[in-house]
């Protein structure tokens, strides 16, 4: 236990070193600050457009991103920041955080919600809508953006309804300048979880308006003329440079880990590796890579709506798989706990409240069983196997072994049984033992082996 409880430790303080490393990554590698004076910036020879690709869910990793870009290309005193979205949602504490940020942008943000079929869902509704600009592709759509709890469940009624008017209070100034259809659409959005596609959106002047490309919104943003808090800009896009700016390494693994898949996976790895460390104490990589997998499980349980009563059919399987090893009879507990791990973890992230978009491949998890099964029987095999293997070491290990006598006998004499030279007897009724003979040892006294005549 002192060497889980030094594994624990060990991995917080990775972490917090993870964490520390992740705050001070806020630029691109190659990025060069703008050249400033005392005048203030010194304006660039040809506009620059930074351009982001924002795909996955609205939760803290995004939220970085989005709060990064939004930094460098203030300091960079760019043209504008455009970033491609397509996301299912996310947290509401995320997308407070990234409107706040876009609204007290310097610089322009256009959202372009791409390619086709993409979706500007849930939170990315919201997002798009408090652009300056906001585009989507032809064939994108945007909306359903109804509020559910951390396990993905609707909210009761009172508490649904607080939430639904702060953020329709949120959204409405953003969007009540274009006009009052795409004020109500907006609020449908909200109320009734209602989607559109691309071209009803842009009928409700909900986004100003539909790109095929890239190329092609930076054609239609040229001339563009936005709002923003020092007056009216109009942006110049025709002959500006562009630039990708990329999440970085960190920004992506804390993006992976909102992956219930893969939260899924480090958390079975997680549980069989502690479960060995524990049963077979002595190795510290089994430990630390189960602690490690672990950590990084609870960082996506955080963000995902589950549900956690999963966990305790999860935690039986194990028990289960366990008692199997120690049982008399082997088999039923090692089945019933795979029955038990495949239902766990279906409740946990397929329950009916939780959305599409967070639910873990079916077959993943029937699989994953079955290979945790498979596992479980094969320590079973193998345990049952050097249960009645005959003994190896020990006086007890002698006795059956045969061997020739080196001496003849009288009272006694000596043998050669597995390679060692012993004194021995003859056991009662062996008859006589000549130089040579076959003799098989029948007792251990002491040091001296009694023996028969084969």
């Amino acid at each position: 236990m002192k060497r889980l409880g030094f594994l624990l430790v060990f991995a917080a303080m990775a972490l917090l070193a993870f964490q520390t490393v992740y705050a001070q990554t806020h630029q691109p590698d190659g990025f060069v600050p703008s050249v400033r004076h005392a005048a203030g910036v010194m304006p660039a020879a040809q506009p620059l457009i930074l351009i982001m690709n924002a795909n996955g869910t609205i939760e803290p990793a995004m939220q970085e991103y989005f709060q990064r870009g939004i930094s460098i290309v203030e300091q960079r005193n760019a043209e504008a920041l455009i970033i491609q979205l397509q996301t299912p949602g996310g947290d509401l504490q995320s997308m407070d955080n990234i409107i706040q940020a876009i609204r007290a942008s310097t610089v322009p943000v256009v959202i372009y919600v791409a390619p086709n079929g993409a979706m500007a869902g849930s939170a990315g509704a919201l997002i798009t809508m408090a652009a300056e600009v906001s585009a989507m592709a032809p064939e994108a759509a945007i909306g359903a953006s109804s509020p559910i709890d951390a396990s993905g469940q609707n909210l009761d009624t009172t508490l649904a309804t607080k939430q639904k008017e702060i953020m329709k209070a949120t959204i409405r100034p953003l969007v009540e300048r274009r006009g009052a259809a795409a004020t109500q659409l907006a609020q449908d959005m909200i109320d009734n979880a209602k989607a559109v596609s691309a071209s009803e959106a842009l009928q409700a002047h909900l986004i100003d308006f539909t790109a095929t490309d890239m190329n092609d919104v930076l054609k239609q943003l040229d001339g563009f003329q936005v709002t923003m808090p020092d007056g009216v800009h109009t942006l110049h896009t025709s002959n500006a440079t562009t630039e990708n700016l990329d999440m970085t390494l960190i920004e992506q693994l804390l993006l992976i880990l909102t992956d219930s898949n893969i939260v899924f996976i480090l958390l079975s790895v997680g549980v069989l590796a502690l479960q060995i460390e524990l049963s077979h104490p002595g190795t510290w990589v089994s430990g630390f890579i189960g602690v490690v997998c672990l950590a990084l499980a609870i960082y996506g349980l955080g963000l995902l709506p589950v549900n956690w009563f999963g966990l305790i059919f999860m935690g039986v399987a194990f028990v289960l798989f366990i008692l199997d090893i120690k049982a008399a009879t082997h088999g039923a507990l090692t089945a019933a706990g795979v029955g038990s791990f495949i239902v766990g973890a279906l409740v946990l992230f397929n329950s009916p409240g939780v959305p599409q978009f967070e639910h873990v491949s079916v077959p993943l998890v029937v699989g994953v069983g079955i290979a945790i099964g498979l596992l479980f029987a094969a320590i079973v095999s193998f345990a049952l196997r050097v249960r009645h293997a005959p003994i190896q070491m020990g006086v007890e290990a002698v006795i059956g072994k045969t061997g020739f006598a080196k001496t003849d006998f009288g009272l006694t004499g000596q043998v050669l049984v597995g390679s060692e030279l012993w004194t021995a007897e003859p056991a009662p009724g062996s008859g006589t033992i000549g130089k040579g003979d076959h003799v098989e040892v029948v007792e251990v006294k002491g040091l001296r082996l009694k023996v028969r005549k084969l």
